[in-house]
């Protein structure tokens, strides 16, 4: 069968990776000039099977007032005439219960934990190589309140079986040692110990290149105006250079995915929310994280990639705009200072990108009402870390095949 995979960041990639595996005919397009060039190009590094929650949780209304009153704030708004803002905002909310999040928590667990497991089958199968470390990822608390409302994320890791630890001061500093100097800034912390980090640009690289090699069709530089529908069924696309047939379509498109699939009557709640990061060459190995700590105050995650330092973080709902105000950086600037002071800012680089939010935090991966039409997108701020399983269970989806995890509450159906 031949499938074309509109996008290709880290979902489109892996996307085209197992569907080629799956021994389908692939063609991969994308308006950029290479893979993993838009969001996925300098996320925060994490990869966080553990450490995955919704951003919609109870008592989040009453700290985003808190929030957008903060200097170093963690969540921005910034309001405009736009309906579709106004439409997912109020659906976040309406997820904002503890009902909701146990299930969309298991949901993305679920998928995550399935991630976990075919990241490192790949890996094994590949020896691809991303900066990759193995060290798990440190939620670290400022304080006791933070720490006890930790509770309910305890629970939902112990219900799905997710190893993890509580730590305090002195085992935050035993599991991350450069910690010691901000001894007095942190009260405890919640480990999980699967989780990894790495490159999210150089995996992608290194897949697409393994991908082109086993045949995968990439087209660069085109951007795609349609999807071509006859009959019901998905039958190509129309990009800017011409027409490509296919018989099934996948829109890996992030943020811009739900423009694309309205004209067939999908109404797909996905939003971009706004993320930012530094990329800090290190210059105090003694200083520097060991792996991925997550500043629970700021919402700020900071990771070791090699000899850097990828600082990453906040949620800026603000539309389609991807500016760089200077008070973001210093955001991520006061973070990494006050905790991890090794690396040199006067060479940091300063990126942002637009994170494609489902209002109940779990991805859209699988079919539509039309036949032959699949979506994977939907990932915010888990894309990196969700991106094998969903591509694995995307393949199975598109071939057919019954897949090794439920995927039913997946589809963009539960929307109704």
């Amino acid at each position: 069968m031949k499938v074309v995979v509109l996008g290709a960041g880290i979902i489109g990639v892996t996307s085209a990776w197992y569907l080629a595996q799956a021994g389908h005919e692939v063609v991969v397009v994308d308006r950029q000039d290479g893979p993993a060039l838009e969001t996925s190009f300098a996320n925060a590094g994490e990869v966080s099977f553990g450490y995955c929650s919704p951003w919609a949780a109870p008592g989040i209304p009453q700290k985003a007032v808190k929030w957008l009153m903060m200097e170093h704030a963690p969540l921005i708004l910034r309001p405009r005439l736009d309906r579709a803002m106004l439409s997912w905002l109020v659906r976040m909310l309406a997820n904002c219960t503890a009902e909701r999040y146990a299930v969309n928590k298991s949901r993305m667990l679920r998928l995550s934990d399935y991630s976990r497991l075919s990241l490192a089958e790949l890996r094994r199968d590949t020896n691809i190589a991303y900066d990759q470390r193995m060290q798990g990822t440190l939620q670290l608390f400022r304080t006791q309140a933070q720490l006890d409302a930790s509770a309910k994320d305890v629970k939902a890791l112990a219900a799905d079986g997710i190893p993890y630890e509580m730590l305090d001061r002195e085992g935050c500093i035993r599991a991350e040692p450069a910690l010691a100097h901000a001894r007095d800034r942190i009260v405890g912390g919640l480990q999980t110990p699967q989780d990894e980090t790495g490159d999210c640009f150089k995996f992608a690289g290194a897949l697409q290149e393994m991908a082109a090699s086993r045949g995968v069709d990439f087209r660069w530089g085109r951007t795609v105006r349609q999807i071509l529908v006859e009959g019901g069924r998905a039958t190509g696309v129309r990009t800017d250079a011409g027409e490509i047939r296919a018989d099934a379509v996948v829109v890996a498109m992030g943020s811009f995915s739900p423009q694309l699939v309205r004209p067939h009557g999908i109404r797909l709640p996905v939003y971009p929310v706004k993320g930012y990061s530094l990329t800090i060459p290190i210059v105090d190995e003694a200083r520097a994280p060991e792996s991925t700590v997550m500043d629970e105050s700021y919402k700020i995650a900071l990771t070791r990639l090699g000899s850097r330092i990828r600082v990453g973080g906040m949620a800026e709902i603000s539309g389609f705009t991807n500016d760089r105000p200077e008070r973001r950086r210093r955001t991520l600037e006061h973070s990494v200072t006050d905790l991890f002071p090794g690396g040199d800012l006067a060479r940091a680089t300063f990126w942002s990108g637009l994170r494609p939010m489902t209002p109940d935090g779990t991805p859209v991966i699988g079919p539509t009402k039309v036949r032959g039409l699949f979506l994977n997108t939907g990932h915010g701020t888990l894309g990196w870390t969700m991106s094998s399983g969903s591509g694995r269970l995307l393949a199975d989806l598109v071939s057919g095949r019954s897949p090794d995890i439920d995927a039913r509450d997946l589809s963009v159906a539960r929307y109704g």
